[in-house]
């Protein structure tokens, strides 16, 4: 593992950094940016805070100031699932305002180019290094590193406090956490640990294509694939009737077990983060720099997404993590059940966590329906479609987008977002 003076020294190599005179924070604003053209256009910060100071536990943080309004503007905290997902993976693919220029590589150092349609343009947000041992963030002891989901929103928790603290310009703005995938489990157990405790002020979270238990996110998996003409109706009722509805448990009989393999053969060559895009794959036995070196080598396809993640191999060359949160659904019961506004979005060609994993929880909560399923708009087109709850709950599918839904769809995605943040009922 690497030490957290090689990373920082790795970092100040990456970022133009000045040093803020707030050491208590070791904060500092990054004026340039390694294979970004002149100034940052945008304000960029970046730090540490300590939240165990018993196992010196430090999370890093990049915070970018919005575009807009940033006394006014909600404060967003964006936690990139995994776990263990670098904040970088949010900022340079899905809603941060730098993206590589993937179409205009030819070779040598990767080029960072402005991104219009950021989050960032309506928001403020703070990307963050979670759970410990995630990017920049690491632990002096080595028992700081075994945490739990719980330990982790309390971590985020202290998190928070310190920066506002430190911050206190933003500690009246509407403040959101928010996440996809994995962080489907961080986001609601953090948001209840701030609403917990009462001092900061949380308004609500959202979290896309969320992981939120396996029961819901396995088992939606046939249904989809069979909605999305993945597999034959004949495959699908043989495993609906075979199965009994349960296809996420070890099956039980012959007959579950030959339609599911079925299933698995027809289907194992789908990207399964979006079901229409190619899986470009990567070398076996190779390590990343090596794997995205040879690729470089041979061309970079545009219609393969993963070139960028292979970019970012090259620009910035798992701890133990124990999952004690078995289902987020009480989590999010609890929150909405208490007011706090809840935003959950999935990109509908997404084959790892299904939309219709994701209504079939929603629907176990029992909230009435508020507005019925109806379509919502983005440059006066369809871009997706929504139901909202009672109990502040908005529910919203991103037409055409797939796992991380503001990576496939970042104009909707930028729309959705400020539609519900500013709507007192949920709207899109």
């Amino acid at each position: 593992m690497a030490t957290a003076s090689s990373l920082g020294l790795l970092l100040l190599l990456l970022l133009g950094t000045t040093w803020a005179a707030a050491a208590s924070a070791r904060r500092n604003v990054v004026r340039e940016v390694k294979g970004f053209e002149g100034r940052l256009p945008f304000h960029l910060e970046t730090g540490y805070v300590e939240v165990d100071e018993q196992h010196g536990v430090e999370l890093f943080y990049y915070f970018i100031q919005s575009e807009r309004r940033p006394a006014d503007d909600p404060l967003i905290l964006w936690i990139t699932g995994g776990p263990g997902c670098s904040a970088l993976s949010g900022l340079l693919f899905e809603i941060g305002p730098l993206k590589f220029d993937v179409a205009g590589y030819t070779e040598g150092f990767p080029r960072l180019v402005y991104f219009q349609d950021s989050w960032t343009k309506v928001s403020n947000v703070i990307f963050l290094d979670a759970p410990v041992g995630t990017g920049f963030s690491y632990a002096r002891h080595e028992q700081g590193y075994n945490v739990s989901l719980t330990q982790t929103g309390h971590h985020l928790l202290v998190f928070l406090t310190k920066w506002l603290a430190d911050h206190p310009e933003f500690s009246s703005n509407p403040l959101y956490i928010g996440g996809d995938s994995y962080s489907g489990y961080t986001v609601p157990v953090t948001a209840l640990q701030i609403a917990n405790d009462g001092h900061l002020n949380l308004k609500g979270y959202l979290v896309g294509n969320a992981a939120t238990d396996i029961k819901y996110d396995d088992g939606g998996k046939v249904p989809f694939m069979h909605g999305m003409g993945l597999i034959s109706d004949e495959m699908y009722e043989a495993a609906r009737k075979s199965c009994r509805g349960d296809y996420v448990s070890t099956p039980t009989n012959a007959e579950c077990a030959s339609a599911l393999q079925a299933i698995n053969s027809a289907t194992f060559a789908i990207n399964p983060v979006h079901i229409l895009e190619p899986i470009c794959g990567f070398a076996l036995g190779m390590g990343r720099r090596a794997m995205a070196e040879e690729r470089l080598r041979l061309g970079l396809p545009v219609e393969c997404r993963d070139n960028g993640y292979r970019l970012s191999y090259l620009w910035a060359d798992d701890p133990e993590f124990r999952h004690d949160v078995e289902s987020a659904i009480p989590y999010h019961e609890e929150m909405t059940q208490r007011g706090y506004r809840a935003l959950v979005y999935n990109g509908d060609h997404d084959l790892d966590m299904t939309f219709v994993g994701t209504q079939a929880w929603i629907r176990t909560l029992g909230y009435p329906v508020v507005t019925a399923w109806r379509p919502w708009y983005s440059n006066r087109q369809v871009a997706g479609f929504t139901t909202v709850y009672a109990h502040n709950l908005t529910f919203a599918t991103v037409k055409g987008a797939g796992h991380t839904a503001p990576e496939y769809r970042p104009k909707e995605c930028l729309d959705m977002l400020d539609r519900w943040t500013t709507s007192p009922d949920g709207h899109l």
